[in-house]
């Protein structure tokens, strides 16, 4: 099949990649002519595990090419993606902008039957802003499909090509059936296509993600609970998780959640519930705690160094807002360092993936480190904000050695607490007993 992705951002270079995998001729379109002239060297500008891979296969077999024309893009495809941002507008709605303009151009471009599917994160009702506006541009034949993606940075080359479900939400037998034959290599497992309408589809997605968040935004609520009544909150999640109603997952507690669809997601449902003439209480809660879990640590610090954290050096491990991604978007890490900025602290940081991207928010008000080792040469304290996977096992005697104290302060716990009493450290995590040595 001919397929058109408008959009290279995670969801857009994923889907167009992914797609062109099970054969099908893909063009990919974005207005910044830099990326696509990268792209097109074969250079991909993000850093998504197992997406080189099948991004230079599919170029070489002439199956993906970029463009910066939307005009080519709508004439090549005969199902078209919309992977447009829909990012936070200031009252925490999605801002549409993106996607509504694309559809308006695309309505002065089509010559004949086309399906229009918005991948974008899109508020409940935007496939009929969708449809109305190309409406006003055209009489040719098209439909529009909601198509909400549910890929994990970080796992989301697995989460297309082996998906767990795929929603449609049409109205339209032909534009469902066109959507099930492009889906149909993905699912020879069983899992399920499930075709809904539209305004159903744009809600799960929502729906899912709000859930999740609420999921840990509670077992965060239950850590520092935990620490007031000297409970251990592994055990708690352990005792929880083994439940098959609850499940092991999203129980592991922290500093909060990040990246570019939770903290968007959650006040985009929570907006538009207002807009309807409901409130999401429990989302308004979500929110509100996450917003205090992201610098739980900084308390913590401040009550361990008597108040006053100016003057200190903290070696920071992790920027990114989770492991296997260079996405910084709501990072976790970057609330804690903009607390020790204002502090007047100093701050070393370190990650496999972000560091590039960090340093071009921060510029020169942070010491860039090319080793995990360097960047707690010489610190008042460690602290951990991204659970990598280099980060679980260091040599702990090179550690301490490292650092002036031996301190750590943990956000993602991963150690144990009394195997860091063992190693000589004062370990201060979320949610377990404190250990001073």
């Amino acid at each position: 099949m001919k397929i058109t992705v408008v959009g290279t951002g995670y969801v857009g270079l994923v889907t167009g990649t992914c797609l062109a995998e099970t054969g099908n001729e893909v063009v990919c379109i974005d207005i910044d002519k830099r990326k696509v002239e990268q792209m097109q060297n074969g250079e991909i500008p993000i850093y998504e595990p197992h997406l080189d891979v099948i991004f230079e296969r599919n170029i070489k077999a002439d199956r993906l090419r970029f463009s910066t024309s939307l005009a080519e893009g709508i004439s090549h495809g005969d199902i078209i993606f919309l992977a447009l941002p829909t990012p936070e507008d200031e009252d925490g709605s999605a801002d549409l902008s993106y996607v509504l303009d694309t559809a308006k151009n695309i309505g002065k471009l089509i010559k004949e039957y086309k399906v229009i599917v918005d991948k974008s994160t899109v508020p409940v009702g935007t496939a009929d802003q969708v449809r109305t506006i190309i409406s006003n541009e055209t009489n040719v034949e098209f439909d529009v499909v909601s198509n909400p993606e549910f890929l994990r940075e970080g796992f989301a080359v697995d989460d297309f090509l082996k998906p767990e479900r795929i929603v449609i939400g049409s109205s339209s037998k032909r534009a469902s059936a066109l959507m099930q034959k492009l889906y149909k290599p993905f699912v020879r497992s069983g899992n399920p296509i499930i075709v809904m309408d539209e305004r159903s589809a744009e809600l799960t997605k929502y729906a899912a993600n709000s859930f999740l968040a609420t999921k840990i935004t509670f077992m965060n609520e239950i850590a520092n609970f935990c620490e007031k009544v000297g409970a251990d909150v592994d055990k708690v999640r352990v005792g929880m998780g083994t439940d098959s109603r609850i499940g092991k997952r999203f129980l592991f507690p922290g500093i909060g959640y990040g990246g570019s669809c939770f903290p968007k997601d959650v006040k985009a449902l929570y907006k538009s519930g207002l807009d309807n003439a409901y409130s999401f209480q429990i989302l308004k809660s979500v929110l509100d705690v996450n917003n205090q879990q992201r610098t739980i640590l900084v308390p913590k610090m401040k009550d361990y160094f008597n108040g006053q954290l100016q003057g200190k050096t903290f070696g920071v491990w992790g920027l990114a807002f989770k492991p296997e991604t260079d996405d910084i978007r709501e990072a976790p890490a970057l609330y804690i360092i903009d607390e020790l900025l204002n502090e007047k602290a100093k701050v070393k940081v370190y990650d496999p993936e972000a560091m590039s991207n960090v340093k071009n928010k921060y510029k020169d008000q942070l010491e860039y480190t090319s080793n995990m080792y360097n960047a707690i040469k010489e610190v008042d304290a460690l602290i951990i904000c991204t659970e990598w996977s280099i980060f679980r096992t260091p040599d702990f005697n090179k550690v301490k050695s490292r650092m002036k104290t031996p301190v750590i302060f943990d956000g993602r716990n991963l150690y144990d607490v009394n195997d860091m009493e063992k190693e000589g450290f004062t370990y201060i995590s979320i949610g377990r007993d404190k250990t001073t040595i």
